[in-house]
């Protein structure tokens, strides 16, 4: 199981940097050697485990000299030449942050209208997510921005799994099938999903029944520990004991999921 990718997605609100930062926490307690990158947009993941936002690491992606450094550009140019491959290989050591046993890296993501792929900033992101899928040896779990697009820049292709938060709401499964549509075509072999914010067993039978060829690892209930967590900035790992046993359960079902797949993976 070393060296595994794991990127966690939902449409916003669902809770998915909250179970991206549980589950860091908790195969970093396994021993594992664990690095979290938060590419979300609104970089909330350094909250989830407890730092002030005094503290809050910088985004990459908001390091402008770096960026056209790299990419070969000037700091500000717009619509010249840049390099689609850039070196990116000694930025995460440089730019992590040790965090309750793990390692942090703070991306961000292209926020500006068009802000896609063909743009210094785009190359930039996805060649760093590239070396970190591809090259590097760390269990690397990854909080995907909200919703469909990063999926559509093919930012993630080569991870082992992608785990999909959902609530009880049509809107939510619709973003969760839709995402696991995008992931088969890049090739992403195991594709899940987590029940959030449950509040009945009603809702786990409706959850379901609407997802479509997507594994439900587990589900999560509704707790108010949780909410408090995020609203006083502390670990969500002090959430409370109900949500850590639930999302051990979530993880145990991810590594049967994984195992599963590499067992029987084709040799050729």
């Amino acid at each position: 199981m070393l060296g595994l990718k794991i990127a966690i997605g939902g449409k916003g609100g669902v809770g998915k940097t909250t179970f991206c930062a549980g589950l860091s926490q908790l195969f970093a307690e396994s021993g594992f050697d664990v690095l979290a990158i938060d590419a979300d947009p609104n970089a909330n993941l350094a909250s989830a485990f407890g730092i002030p936002s005094e503290q809050n690491p910088i985004p990459l992606i908001k390091m402008k000299d770096l960026i056209a450094e790299r990419t070969g550009t000037g700091r500000d140019a717009v619509g010249t030449y840049f390099r689609l491959n850039p070196k990116v290989s000694d930025l995460p050591d440089k730019h992590w942050l040790n965090v309750n046993g793990l390692k942090l890296l703070v991306l961000g993501a292209i926020t500006q209208g068009g802000g896609g792929c063909a743009c210094p900033e785009g190359a930039f992101l996805k060649a760093l997510l590239t070396y970190t899928i591809l090259q590097r040896q760390e269990l690397v779990l990854i909080d995907l921005a909200a919703g469909v697009e990063f999926l559509g820049r093919a930012s993630v292709q080569g991870i082992d799994a992608l785990v999909v938060v959902v609530e009880p709401g049509g809107r939510s499964i619709e973003t969760a099938n839709n995402m696991a549509k995008m992931a088969v075509d890049l090739g992403i072999k195991n594709v899940a999903a987590v029940g959030n914010k449950i509040t009945d067993a009603a809702e786990i039978e409706i959850i379901k029944s609407q997802l479509k060829n997507i594994t439900l690892l587990g589900t999560v209930s509704y707790s108010r520990s949780v909410q408090q967590a995020d609203l006083k900035r502390t670990p969500v790992i002090k959430a409370g004991e109900e949500f850590m046993q639930q999302l051990r359960e979530v993880k145990g079902a991810l590594i049967d999921l994984i195992s599963v797949s590499i067992a029987t993976k084709d040799p050729a």
